[in-house]
């Protein structure tokens, strides 16, 4: 009766923690987190100074909704150039956690890890994130290194089956007493360096790992900070939706997004990487999923500079045109994404800063809408794809009419073919401000790889 008694509160716990991240998720994150994260400028060689550099420049534009700076991978390497994990000198604390180069993080010093640049980062008005791969490291487990706050060593809490495939740093984390305890006691440390978002890696999918999201966010939960969760790589599989619904708040849809339209694979079981074209079907193929708290991820969106050491590629201008930027932004915003801007924020070309802070474009992301993309439209072409955007409870009042293909498209679109009745309907271009005349439909041309975003006018006959 009493091993019964003992299984039936370790029942109830583990409810009462999962009912209470479910209830915490919409306040984590009640609107698409928006930021900067270091990898695609930077990947893992982001140093303290080059942090703060970017991070003041999206404090000069948060007041925009850019909030969130992300160190990504790395941050604990002593050389990250180096080509294996033994020449990267990763740095660990006597529990086997990772803590930052000092050489690198000046500001870290010993036993304090990433606390006085959090604080830092939080006096700028950013919330800060960093990112780490799951998993225990196997130096721990070779020392026999004890885990904070229990009577467990590391060796307990690995999974020696479940290693990273393409980072060979960590064993996994079993589903045992131990295992949890290992998560607790970083997201402890966490919590106390001041973190508010954590990205976790080789967790969604290659392999999806549910146990280990489960013993993250229940962490967290214990932590007693706020922190969000959100989980790569991707493409997680749809099939796994409610589940990586119920502990995160983002998650990754697709493999790494990289700066072009589509790219070429020589491996058919490999999307990596991924253009910007194939965030249409994903985002079309997750759309019923994205609610406060739950946000399906198409990735970082590679703008601008990505200099000076990509975490793909050789150092380089994004080779996404202007036109092709303004259409990644409008979709990530339309289907209400996570915006994570990863391009080097000091370097950013001129047309780069009116796309980031058009505050109407933004607000389709940010704001308590619905957003649906349309299928099977009569009349229209094949590459054209089409999204509408509502406030709750209205009639949709924008419209994103993209061009795929590579050549020009002329567009007679009724609007009711798009279910906005038959009114006559004047509409404004949310990127140029130009009006379209109050007519029964839309007559457009689509430039290659471009989009039409339009603020529908219902009455009247001023600026809608």
């Amino acid at each position: 009766m009493a091993r019964i008694a003992r299984m039936l509160l370790c029942l109830a716990i583990a409810g009462n923690l999962l009912a209470a991240s479910a209830l915490a998720r919409g306040n984590l994150a009640p609107t698409p987190p928006m930021g900067w994260n270091s990898w695609d400028a930077y990947g893992f060689t982001i140093t303290e100074e080059q942090f703060k550099a970017n991070a003041e420049q999206l404090s000069a534009i948060k007041r925009f909704g850019w909030n969130t700076a992300v160190i990504d991978e790395g941050w604990y390497m002593a050389n990250p150039l180096g080509a294996d994990l033994a020449a990267r000198g990763y740095r660990y604390d006597g529990y086997g956690r990772l803590v930052p180069d000092p050489a690198r993080f000046p500001s870290a010093i010993e036993g304090t890890g990433l606390k006085a640049l959090a604080d830092w980062t939080h006096q700028q008005g950013l919330k800060f994130g960093i990112h780490i791969v799951r998993g225990i490291p196997k130096a721990a487990v070779d020392a026999e290194l004890p885990i904070e706050g229990s009577s467990f060593h590391a060796s307990d809490a690995a999974d020696k089956s479940a290693t990273c495939p393409w980072d060979d740093a960590n064993y996994g984390v079993a589903d045992n007493a131990a295992g949890q305890a290992y998560y607790d006691s970083l997201m402890r440390q966490y919590a106390r360096w001041g973190v508010d978002f954590i990205k976790v890696d080789c967790i969604a999918d290659h392999p999806y790992r549910p146990t280990e999201i489960r013993q993250i966010a229940q962490a967290i939960h214990k932590s007693g900070r706020p922190m969000v969760l959100s989980l790569s790589p991707g493409p997680t599989n749809i099939s796994h939706a409610a589940e990586v619904k119920r502990y995160a708040q983002m998650w990754r849809i697709m493999d790494d997004l990289w700066d072009g339209w589509t790219f070429a694979h020589t491996d058919p079981k490999s999307e990596f990487p991924n253009g910007i074209f194939n965030a249409f079907g994903r985002l079309t193929e997750w759309n019923a999923y994205v609610a406060p708290g739950s946000w399906p991820d198409a990735d970082m969106l590679p703008f601008g500079s990505l200099y000076p050491h990509p975490g793909w590629g050789d150092p380089r201008q994004s080779r996404l045109t202007e036109a092709e930027t303004r259409t990644a932004f409008s979709l990530w915003a339309i289907a209400r994404s996570p915006l994570i801007l990863g391009g080097n924020l000091t370097e950013a070309p001129a047309f780069l800063k009116p796309i980031l802070t058009n505050k109407e474009v933004i607000a389709l992301d940010q704001e308590e809408r619905v957003s649906r993309p349309l299928a099977n439209v009569r009349g229209v072409a094949p590459d054209i794809r089409i999204w509408t955007s509502a406030r709750q409870n209205r009639n949709p009042d924008t419209v994103a009419i993209f061009n795929v293909g590579e050549a020009p498209l002329e567009v007679d679109l009724p609007w009711g073919a798009i279910g906005l009745g038959a009114d006559r309907l004047a509409a404004r271009d949310l990127w140029t401000g130009a009006m379209l005349a109050r007519t029964g439909r839309a007559t457009l041309t689509i430039a290659p790889h471009g989009v039409e975003l339009l603020r529908l006018c219902r009455s009247g006959a001023g600026r809608c």
